[in-house]
């Protein structure tokens, strides 16, 4: 079988990165299909979904020009306005504060299925075609054309193809893109858990010797998501205990900074590790989010990386139909892939090395970096722009 009209876009990977690519480019003014071979996201208010983002303003001021902000700040979006930062070992802390930047929140806490699930009702609304549930198994690229191959034996033929389907990415596989992976050794161990003292609407993260630990406020009061990086083996034994060892456990590893800590939900855990494709496109097919780019959770800008490929792919359509060109001319579709690229490969070694300094006791490390947080603090300058690049602004 074969649909022969041919589409301006088919995205690959319908989930929050997938679908906010399909539903920006719809916006842009072009005729897009999306193929995803799960079945629709379901938020469910009684059952948070464990997986969660800390959503920077760029990203939000993209969802707003979407039309889906609104309806997720009704729903359920936790904004905050400190974060604290600091070394288990001593020395200060790094500490933004939203007052102190003019702004009214740093950004938000947002579980995965609600983002998942208000993109991909829009994205449908807006005329997006959705092939789901279904699987890609082939790609033939042309000149000026891709054609995919879907398991049921349909064809979909587009002007360009967009692998946003995770970091197994079938769609980057087909089109020849290779994504070397570092395996960091450490799981990231995630649950929702209430603190005795209010978290004072802040994201907080201690490092330790074992890997960084952060609290993101889901209430406004006492409850929070946590995100724990551990070695595999430290991982595993901390999801054999049961809650109330856990909740010792994690008290005393964030040094009881909002006093006793009770798990209220099931633990997961998820492994880490850094993944860049050497390039973000091949001929026709683009490819970005987790396909293109895994990093270290630390710094909480795994989705927004993703998103930020996206804002900057819409700027290149808009641009082009203003101009009245091509969207899809090579040098357009290359300047994009370049710049994005050089960001997440910045980004996500510079989150490594963040790791690495902090997470382990060796001695001139544990001397020095205290300080530098200390230091970071003080200087007014470095921390607003340290802030301003991981808020997109």
């Amino acid at each position: 079988m074969s649909r022969r009209m041919q589409r301006d876009a088919v995205v690959v990977g319908g989930g929050v990165v997938g679908a906010a690519c399909a539903l920006a480019l719809a916006d842009a003014g072009l005729q897009v299909a999306l193929v995803e071979a799960g079945t629709p996201a379901r938020w469910s208010r009684e059952q948070p979904d464990l997986r969660v983002f800390a959503f920077a303003p760029d990203n939000a001021a993209l969802l707003e020009s979407l039309g889906v902000w609104k309806d997720i700040l009704a729903t359920r979006a936790q904004p905050y306005r400190h974060m604290r930062v600091w070394d288990a070992a001593g020395g200060g802390e790094l500490h933004f504060d939203a007052d102190t930047l003019a702004r009214r929140e740093l950004g938000w806490i947002i579980e995965h299925d609600l983002l998942a699930e208000r993109l991909q009702t829009a994205a449908n609304r807006a005329g997006v075609e959705y092939f789901q549930p279904a699987s890609v198994n082939g790609l033939e690229q042309r000149d000026d054309s891709v054609r995919l191959t879907l398991e049921s034996g349909e064809t979909i033929d587009a002007r360009i193809a967009i692998a946003a389907d995770g970091a197994n990415s079938t769609l980057r596989s087909l089109a020849g893109i290779e994504a070397p992976t570092h395996d960091y050794g450490q799981r990231g161990v995630v649950a929702y858990v209430e603190t005795e003292e209010p978290h004072q609407l802040t994201a907080w993260q201690r490092f330790l010797p074992s890997g960084p630990l952060a609290f993101l406020p889901v209430d406004a009061e006492c409850r929070s998501s946590i995100v724990w990086s551990l070695p595999d083996v430290e991982a595993e034994r901390i999801l054999a205990l049961d809650d109330e060892a856990f909740g010792v456990e994690l008290t005393n590893a964030f040094g009881a900074r909002l006093g006793a800590v009770r798990p209220v939900s099931r633990r997961v855990a998820f492994p880490l590790r850094r993944q860049l494709a050497k390039t973000q496109i091949e001929r026709r097919v683009l490819v970005l989010g987790d396909a293109a780019h895994v990093v270290h959770p630390l710094a909480g800008q795994g989705v927004n990386l993703g998103l930020r490929d996206v804002a900057a792919l819409r700027d290149e359509m808009r641009e082009a139909k203003r101009l009245g060109r091509d969207f899809d001319a090579p040098h357009r579709l290359q300047r994009w892939a370049r710049a994005r690229r050089s960001d997440n490969v910045v980004s996500s070694y510079a989150f490594e090395t963040i790791n690495r300094v902090y997470s382990n006791d060796a001695l001139l490390p544990t001397m020095l970096r205290g300080h530098a947080l200390t230091a970071a603090n003080a200087l007014v300058p470095l921390r607003n722009a340290l802030w301003r690049h991981a808020a997109g602004t």
